[in-house]
């Protein structure tokens, strides 16, 4: 299994738009998981898991990683993705699909200045945070990721997913904020 995939074909990016395909990859980059179990974490329908699960083969982002005979005689297959983390090409998400990613980025860019807001209060000073500065910082950060994820890209599976992933941010927002244009943001690390 891949660490990281960076998707630059479109037609894959929009399957990666839909939020139950984005969860279903999230627990399939845990455990291998059948499609009952998928159903009773997500409480869907299995024909809607099943669905899902067909669009994700369909579009080569999960296989079946093994097989087993279940109650009854059932043979019972367990998904797994190709890769632990998809990330996808900002440059090639299509406009009227970049909704749909923009909402993660702009949430994970609040809480790393969330965070950043703390560590400068520790230290006395102030940072101003509005939605002009959320939302430029979410459009270069998810610039950044693409670079970032292209190389981890071709690495073997290693540690955690959530350490993965949060390892990726931070390196994307250290370059973005380093990059020159973020003087202000650039500053509160020296108090720290």
């Amino acid at each position: 299994m891949e660490l990281v995939r960076v998707v630059q074909d479109s037609e894959v990016i929009k399957v990666l738009a839909d939020p139950v395909r984005r969860e279903i990859l999230r627990y399939l980059s845990v455990e291998p998981l059948t499609e009952s179990q998928l159903a009773q974490r997500l409480v869907l329908k299995k024909s809607s898991v099943a669905h899902h699960l067909r669009v994700l083969r369909e579009y080569g982002l999960i296989k079946i990683g093994k097989t087993r005979v279940g109650k009854y005689g059932i043979q019972e297959k367990f998904y797994e993705p190709t890769a632990v983390l998809f990330i996808e090409d900002w440059g090639r998400i299509p406009h009227d699909y970049r909704r749909y990613f923009l909402n993660r980025y702009l949430e994970r860019v609040r809480g790393m200045l969330g965070v950043l807001k703390l560590l400068a209060e520790r230290k006395g000073k102030e940072l101003k945070v509005d939605v002009e500065l959320v939302s430029k910082l979410a459009h270069e950060v998810a610039e950044e990721m693409t670079r970032v994820g292209e190389e981890f890209e071709g690495r073997e599976v290693g540690g955690d997913r959530e350490e993965l992933i949060t390892s990726i941010y931070a390196e994307a927002f250290r370059r973005v904020i380093f990059s020159g244009r973020w003087k202000e943001l650039q500053s509160i690390f020296a108090y720290l």
